[in-house]
């Protein structure tokens, strides 16, 4: 998946692009974001997750979206991201 930056008016957030693993806690969501690291001595890419927990205001994300989120403040003792975008949702079936 992509990261990046994003200028606001504080300055410079850092962002990325997960999909929403889980949305059953209150206004929050967990994202799993996952990227190619090259091994140093195979030189074969290998693949990375990480999750985060960010912040839903709303809880309008659900489990399967692909959603961006941004860096801000501390907002409980896990949970330093906000949720700022939805890229993709899934279909129903």
């Amino acid at each position: 998946m992509a990261t990046g930056t994003e200028k606001k008016g504080r300055g410079i957030r850092k962002t990325k692009v997960g999909v929403v693993m889980s949305d059953r806690m209150d206004k929050t969501v967990v994202v799993r974001v996952e990227r190619l690291v090259l091994h140093p001595i195979y030189k074969k890419y290998t693949r990375r997750r990480t999750t985060y927990k960010a912040h839903d205001e709303q809880n309008e994300y659900r489990a399967g979206d692909t959603v961006e989120i941004v860096e801000t403040r501390p907002l409980s003792k896990e949970k330093c991201w906000r949720v700022s975008r939805l890229i993709e949702r899934p279909e129903v079936r």
